[in-house]
Formats: structure tokens, C-alpha cells, sequence
């Protein structure tokens, strides 16, 4: 997918996306190595990424990153737990308010690609830093993860059941659905003409399309 990059809008930085995890539940504190953290990650990877470059950006001491957090590791862990647990939480709230599978497919289609056009750097640490965390750190991700296909796995089948979805292989059909959403992540950058409202209504036609019954 080669997305156009001819007259593109200006996009948020990366501080913005770190801002857009949870302001009111977050402390300032955290808040603030959280902002650092996605900037240093996103524009020169996790293992380029120190600890003094991260304190600098947040202007502290690199002392003043391990009043909060224990390594860089960590920050890496905490950053992309918050990522997930806001993403699983905004879906669930989109599926409880629809009124019917069709309804629901689509809010969460809509919910989750927009979030990772919108906050695509954040997104991208999220999605796919989370491989330099350590065995704990990673499993507790995955789970988070498992929670959100089960969101997305619950619609389908509810869809099936009540005979207005079509769908062999539950499983493949909601990994095939979030895959390509994930993917925003990785493609989405400032120089796309794309916004994310149109990302995000364009894949949820997609999606309905996927399960839909002839």
C-alpha cells in the first residue's frame, strides 16, 4: 500500500499521541517521561533510545527517569500497557453502545483505525516495540491484546448468530479484521493525504464487507 502523500494536512506529533493515553488518570510526572519516551522511541528506535535521551527531552536528570520507572524496559512496558488498556477500553464502550452486530463491527472498526491514524507513532511503539520487553512484561501485553480480539471475535459471532454475518473461521476473520488495522501503524505517517476519519470509515466498509452474507 502505497498511500498519496500530495497535500497532506499536518498531523500530531508524537507528544500529542502520548498526551492522548489517559491525561486524567496518568500523573504529571509519568505523564511527562511517557511524552519524552514516544518521541525518543519513535524517531530513533527503542534500542538507539537511552535513558539520558529520554530524560533530556523531559528535561530531568537521568536520575529523575528512575523515580518512576526501574529501567528503560519498563517505561517501554508501562507506555505500551497504557496504549493497549486505552484501546481495549474505548472498544468495549464502542461495542456495549450499538445497537446490533452490523452496528457494532462497525464502531469498532472505526474506533481502532482512526486511533491508530491519529496517534500513529504512539501506535506504532505500541504495536510493534512491544518485542524488546522482557517475557513478563511481553505476556501481560499479549494479554491485553487477546482482550481486544475477543471484543472484536464476541461481535462476529454474535453477528453469526442472529444471521447477518457469514463467517467460516472466527478466529482467521477477527485476526484478518485487527491485522489490518494494526497495520495503519506501520504505513501512516505527516505526508498522507488520507485523514483518519476517511481510514477509519473506508475499513470499516471493508470489514462489513469481509463477514458480510452475499
Amino acid at each position: 500500500m502505497t498511500p498519496d502523500s500530495v497535500g497532506a494536512p499536518v498531523r500530531p506529533t508524537a507528544s500529542t499521541h502520548a498526551q492522548a493515553l489517559a491525561e486524567e488518570t496518568v500523573p504529571p510526572g509519568i505523564l511527562r517521561l511517557f511524552t519524552a519516551a514516544a518521541d525518543a522511541f519513535s524517531q530513533k528506535g527503542f534500542h538507539a533510545t537511552t535513558t539520558r535521551d529520554i530524560a533530556s527531552r523531559a528535561g530531568l536528570s537521568p536520575a529523575g527517569v528512575y523515580v518512576h520507572f526501574s529501567s528503560k524496559e519498563d517505561l517501554l512496558y508501562r507506555l505500551s500497557r497504557e496504549g493497549h488498556v486505552v484501546a481495549r477500553d474505548a472498544l468495549r464502550e464502542a461495542a456495549a453502545a450499538a445497537s446490533d452486530p452490523e452496528d457494532a463491527l462497525r464502531a469498532l472498526v472505526t474506533s481502532f483505525a482512526q486511533w491508530h491514524a491519529e496517534n500513529y507513532q504512539l501506535a506504532h511503539i505500541v504495536q510493534y516495540e512491544f518485542r524488546h520487553l522482557s517475557d513478563e512484561h511481553r505476556t501481560e501485553v499479549l494479554r491485553l491484546r487477546k482482550e481486544i480480539d475477543s471484543t472484536f471475535a464476541t461481535v462476529l459471532r454474535d453477528g453469526v448468530e442472529q444471521g447477518v454475518f457469514e463467517v467460516t473461521d472466527l478466529r482467521l476473520t477477527t485476526l484478518a479484521i485487527t491485522s489490518m488495522i494494526v497495520d495503519v501503524a506501520r504505513w501512516y505517517h505527516t505526508g498522507v493525504s488520507e485523514t483518519p476519519d476517511h481510514i477509519a470509515t473506508t475499513y470499516a466498509d471493508l470489514a462489513l464487507r469481509l463477514v458480510s452474507r452475499g
